[in-house]
Protein backbone atom coordinates (compact mmCIF):
# COMPACT_ATOMS: atom_id res chain seq x y z
CA UNK A 1 0.00 0.00 0.00
CA UNK A 2 1.54 3.65 -0.61
CA UNK A 3 0.70 7.25 0.99
CA UNK A 4 0.63 9.75 -1.96
CA UNK A 5 0.24 13.21 -1.64
CA UNK A 6 -3.02 14.69 -3.53
CA UNK A 7 -2.91 18.45 -4.18
CA UNK A 8 -6.21 20.85 -5.71
CA UNK A 9 -6.33 23.51 -7.68
CA UNK A 10 -9.04 26.08 -8.13
CA UNK A 11 -9.04 26.08 -11.55
CA UNK A 12 -5.44 26.11 -12.72
CA UNK A 13 -4.37 22.85 -12.07
CA UNK A 14 -2.97 21.85 -15.94
CA UNK A 15 -0.97 24.81 -15.50
CA UNK A 16 0.60 23.79 -12.28
CA UNK A 17 0.95 20.50 -13.48
CA UNK A 18 2.76 21.37 -16.56
CA UNK A 19 5.20 23.36 -14.46
CA UNK A 20 5.90 21.07 -12.05
CA UNK A 21 6.74 18.59 -14.68
CA UNK A 22 9.64 20.85 -16.27
CA UNK A 23 10.69 21.09 -12.89
CA UNK A 24 11.56 17.76 -11.96
CA UNK A 25 11.71 17.00 -15.68
CA UNK A 26 9.02 14.01 -15.90
CA UNK A 27 7.42 12.62 -18.91
CA UNK A 28 4.46 14.71 -20.15
CA UNK A 29 1.39 14.34 -17.25
CA UNK A 30 -1.36 12.39 -18.74
CA UNK A 31 -4.07 15.20 -18.10
CA UNK A 32 -7.96 13.84 -17.72
CA UNK A 33 -10.51 16.43 -17.63
CA UNK A 34 -13.85 16.37 -15.86
CA UNK A 35 -15.39 16.46 -19.39
CA UNK A 36 -13.68 12.91 -20.63
CA UNK A 37 -15.71 11.20 -17.73
CA UNK A 38 -18.66 9.32 -18.39
CA UNK A 39 -21.96 11.23 -18.63
CA UNK A 40 -24.04 10.89 -15.67
CA UNK A 41 -28.38 12.51 -16.24
CA UNK A 42 -28.45 12.58 -12.88
CA UNK A 43 -25.19 15.43 -12.43
CA UNK A 44 -25.22 17.41 -15.84
CA UNK A 45 -21.55 18.61 -15.96
CA UNK A 46 -21.69 22.64 -16.26
CA UNK A 47 -19.88 23.81 -18.79
CA UNK A 48 -16.86 25.54 -16.83
CA UNK A 49 -16.02 22.26 -15.64
CA UNK A 50 -15.68 20.46 -18.96
CA UNK A 51 -12.13 21.37 -19.31
CA UNK A 52 -10.75 21.25 -15.90
CA UNK A 53 -8.37 18.60 -14.92
CA UNK A 54 -10.10 15.73 -12.97
CA UNK A 55 -7.06 13.42 -12.08
CA UNK A 56 -3.11 14.09 -13.49
CA UNK A 57 -0.18 12.25 -11.47
CA UNK A 58 3.66 12.99 -12.04
CA UNK A 59 6.31 10.39 -10.46
CA UNK A 60 8.59 13.17 -8.91
CA UNK A 61 11.37 10.99 -7.20
CA UNK A 62 9.63 7.80 -7.38
CA UNK A 63 6.87 9.38 -5.30
CA UNK A 64 3.47 9.50 -7.08
CA UNK A 65 2.00 13.07 -6.43
CA UNK A 66 -1.66 13.06 -7.86
CA UNK A 67 -3.17 16.70 -9.17
CA UNK A 68 -6.94 17.75 -10.11
CA UNK A 69 -9.18 20.95 -9.76
CA UNK A 70 -11.85 21.51 -7.80
CA UNK A 71 -14.94 21.12 -9.26
CA UNK A 72 -17.02 24.32 -9.75
CA UNK A 73 -18.72 25.13 -6.46
CA UNK A 74 -16.76 23.16 -4.28
CA UNK A 75 -15.03 24.43 -1.31
CA UNK A 76 -11.07 25.64 -1.84
CA UNK A 77 -8.72 27.17 0.58
CA UNK A 78 -4.74 27.57 -0.72
CA UNK A 79 -2.93 26.00 2.44
CA UNK A 80 -5.78 23.53 2.78
CA UNK A 81 -5.54 21.63 -0.94
CA UNK A 82 -3.26 18.79 -0.19
CA UNK A 83 -5.34 15.26 1.13
CA UNK A 84 -3.49 11.99 1.59
CA UNK A 85 -4.43 9.18 -1.14
CA UNK A 86 -4.05 5.13 0.27
CA UNK A 87 -3.22 3.56 -3.26
CA UNK A 88 -3.75 -0.75 -2.85
CA UNK A 89 -4.66 -3.62 -4.82
CA UNK A 90 -5.89 -4.96 -1.92
CA UNK A 91 -9.81 -4.01 -0.89
CA UNK A 92 -9.77 -5.52 2.52
CA UNK A 93 -7.01 -3.35 3.75
CA UNK A 94 -8.73 -0.29 2.32
CA UNK A 95 -11.76 -1.13 4.18
CA UNK A 96 -10.08 -1.75 7.37
CA UNK A 97 -8.37 2.00 7.30
CA UNK A 98 -11.14 3.76 5.82
CA UNK A 99 -13.25 2.29 8.92
CA UNK A 100 -10.46 2.93 11.54
CA UNK A 101 -9.83 6.42 9.79
CA UNK A 102 -13.86 7.92 9.84
CA UNK A 103 -14.24 7.02 13.16
CA UNK A 104 -14.70 10.41 14.61
CA UNK A 105 -14.14 11.92 11.07
CA UNK A 106 -16.72 13.01 8.46
CA UNK A 107 -16.90 10.87 5.45
CA UNK A 108 -16.94 13.01 2.35
CA UNK A 109 -17.39 9.63 0.03
CA UNK A 110 -18.33 6.08 1.28
CA UNK A 111 -16.27 3.49 0.00
CA UNK A 112 -17.84 2.12 -3.72
CA UNK A 113 -17.43 1.22 -7.25
CA UNK A 114 -16.43 4.12 -9.93
CA UNK A 115 -15.88 4.31 -13.61
CA UNK A 116 -11.70 4.79 -12.60
CA UNK A 117 -11.56 2.51 -9.56
CA UNK A 118 -13.36 -0.90 -7.82
CA UNK A 119 -13.42 0.85 -4.78
CA UNK A 120 -12.93 4.65 -3.94
CA UNK A 121 -13.62 6.84 -1.01
CA UNK A 122 -12.61 9.60 0.97
CA UNK A 123 -12.79 11.28 4.45
CA UNK A 124 -11.93 14.13 6.73
CA UNK A 125 -10.15 12.00 9.87
CA UNK A 126 -10.53 13.44 13.73
CA UNK A 127 -7.28 15.56 13.12
CA UNK A 128 -8.95 17.05 10.54
CA UNK A 129 -6.23 15.40 7.73
CA UNK A 130 -7.93 14.67 4.26
CA UNK A 131 -7.84 10.86 3.70
CA UNK A 132 -8.81 9.13 -0.09
CA UNK A 133 -8.79 5.57 -0.98
CA UNK A 134 -8.51 4.15 -4.10
CA UNK A 135 -8.01 0.27 -5.56
CA UNK A 136 -5.36 0.13 -7.99
CA UNK A 137 -1.76 -0.31 -8.95
CA UNK A 138 0.69 0.71 -6.62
Amino acid sequence: MAVNAYLNFNGNCREAVEFYAKVFGTEKPNLMTFGEAPPNPEYPLPDEAKNLIMHAQLDIFGSHVMFSDVFPGMPFTVGSNISLALVSNDIEALKSAFAGLKEGGQVGMELQETFWSKCYGSLSDKFGVTWQFNHGEV
